[in-house]
């Protein structure tokens, strides 16, 4: 329930108030774990992570200037694949921040990297794989990254980025 209460600050709060980063400069967004995001091991609960992620990439939309250019273009944004590396915990009432940061792109998907982090240090770092659809069908990527105004060649995808992406061509092969 507390996410709706964050999503909605998002929404009228901190969009408005969101800074103006570049298409491929990491966008950062802080928080604080609540006594009702942790489990019974005191420590924000794993299946509040992909949840923060959520509202951490929404934030990074608005904050490249795009989220509200997408809404009205009805592009929504689908995770094909995800990966989560956890380093340590995260204690409750701590204050941590996510930096989220699009690491790169190919014929079909974007990637984009996520990280937690505290005065600790890291404590979570995590890839994911998406695109956009608009009326039940992708929108290509060449379509995506001329609507964000960025006209500079692609960046390299990080190795650890490209050995995940064989990952998951190999998972793929197998279950077919």
């Amino acid at each position: 329930m507390n996410l709706y209460f964050r999503l909605i600050w998002l929404f009228l709060w901190r969009v408005r108030h969101s800074g103006n980063i570049g298409f491929l400069d990491t966008s950062s967004i802080s928080y604080r774990a609540l006594p009702t995001d942790c489990d019974i091991n005191f420590h924000l609960t794993n299946s509040r992570y992909p949840a923060f992620m959520d509202l951490a990439r929404t934030y990074m939309l608005a904050d490249m200037g795009l989220l509200k250019k997408f809404l009205k273009l009805k592009w929504m944004p689908i995770v094909n694949a995800a990966e989560f590396t956890y380093i340590k915990d995260i204690k409750p009432l701590a204050k941590f921040t996510i930096d989220t940061k699009l690491v790169g792109w190919d014929e079909k998907y974007f990637y984009i990297e996520q990280r937690f982090v505290s005065e600790r240090g890291l404590h979570c770092i995590a890839h994911l794989r998406g695109v956009f659809v608009c009326d039940r069908r992708q929108v290509p990527i060449e379509t995506l990254v001329t609507a964000a105004n960025y006209h500079g060649p692609a960046p390299e995808l990080p190795p650890e980025v490209v050995k995940w992406k064989e990952f998951l061509q190999v998972k793929k092969q197998q279950n077919t």
